[in-house]
């Protein structure tokens, strides 16, 4: 226990075979129980697991087996180490999902994740439990860009692509104050996990952003704990071509959602829409000036025209829309920027 709490570590595992036991070894004492999850690994993450296990139970959402516990032998230092394989590989999402899970069913007052390639210091977990042990928050998670000196480590190619989704998450998810939310290092109260859908959690490895958003919806407050960047010898499994993409259209998603959930009569719901308005009609004004100028240009090449030819009409239509555009960008501008304003104020 920690500060009167439970403490439940979730270690989510693909491929982490000579990572994954030190991980689990290094561990601190106070640690009551450890959820290591092997999402269908090909190497020998799942014997290394194993090793150090003293519970095996299935995944909740295809359990063959029932609870475990009365069959548990403890750790040397009181804790129990729950091992469980998925089948099928989910993602990291799918694991961590299947961790939060298990510590909810077992009523675990706070429930860290930690991931189990060594990039992550087992010695900082206090720093993590200690806002939400105190009630100061619902959940803490890391933030290795809150200094030059922590973002040194991280290399630029993935820096960079921090930083996007970093922009996309604040809009989606409502947190203005969070920094780096890809990071995996986190602590939730079981508050917090009772209060969100675990089981609609996101899968691939935009969980994290996934999760933010679910917490502004609950009204629970995050905090970032800052910390180094550290890259050794471990292999990423993340395709960043396809991870971008997948995970910015998910955002958008949890965008619209949020909204619909949170202000659908609020002033920064209709700030935001007056934003999308304003967006659509700079989008349609400019698509309608592109086609009159290409319109325009085939015509002159055909010679002299009638005064009320079609090419006059449209660049009438042109004067009209031109006159227009500015207009609808004002109000995009004027909406986006009332809607995170207001958006702010009322983040947890």
């Amino acid at each position: 226990m920690y500060g009167g709490k439970t403490v439940g570590v979730v270690v989510p595992a693909y491929n982490e075979e000579g990572f994954v036991g030190d991980v689990l070894d290094s561990l601190p004492d106070f640690v009551d129980r450890v959820y290591a999850v092997d999402d269908a690994s090909t190497d020998a993450t799942w014997a290394e697991i194993r090793d150090h296990a003293t519970v095996e139970r299935a995944p909740r959402s295809d359990a063959t087996t029932g609870d475990a516990d009365d069959e548990a032998h403890v750790r040397a230092d009181g804790g129990t180490v729950v091992a469980i394989r998925h089948e099928q590989n989910r993602g990291a999402g799918g694991a961590i999902k299947t961790g939060y899970l298990a510590a909810r069913d077992d009523e675990v007052d706070v429930t860290v994740t930690i991931d189990a390639d060594g990039q992550m210091d087992p010695a900082m977990m206090t720093q993590f439990l200690d806002p939400v042990v105190a009630g100061d928050a619902d959940y803490a998670k890391g933030d290795r860009l809150a200094t030059p000196e922590f973002r040194e480590g991280m290399p630029r190619f993935r820096l960079a692509g921090n930083w996007l989704l970093t922009g996309l998450t604040w809009m989606a998810s409502g947190y203005w104050d969070v920094t780096d939310p890809q990071n995996g290092y986190t602590a939730i109260s079981l508050d917090a996990l009772e209060a969100v859908d675990v089981e609609e959690m996101y899968e691939y490895y935009g969980y994290c952003n996934d999760l933010l958003v679910k917490l502004n919806v609950a009204g629970m407050s995050v905090v970032d704990v800052p910390m180094p960047a550290s890259y050794g010898d471990e292999q990423s499994s993340i395709d960043y071509g396809g991870y971008i993409p997948k995970v910015s259209l998910m955002l958008l998603r949890n965008f619209v959602w949020r909204l619909r959930t949170r202000y659908r009569s609020h002033p920064t719901g209709l700030a935001y829409a007056l934003a999308f308005l304003g967006a659509v009609a700079v989008l349609a004004r400019a698509v309608v000036a592109v086609a009159s100028a290409l319109a325009g240009g085939d015509a002159s090449d055909d010679g002299d025209a009638a005064a009320d030819s079609p090419v006059e009409e449209a660049s009438d239509a042109d004067d009209s829309s031109g006159r227009r555009f500015p207009l609808s960008l004002v109000v995009a501008v004027v909406g986006l920027v009332a809607g995170v304003v207001l958006d702010r104020r009322n983040q947890p």
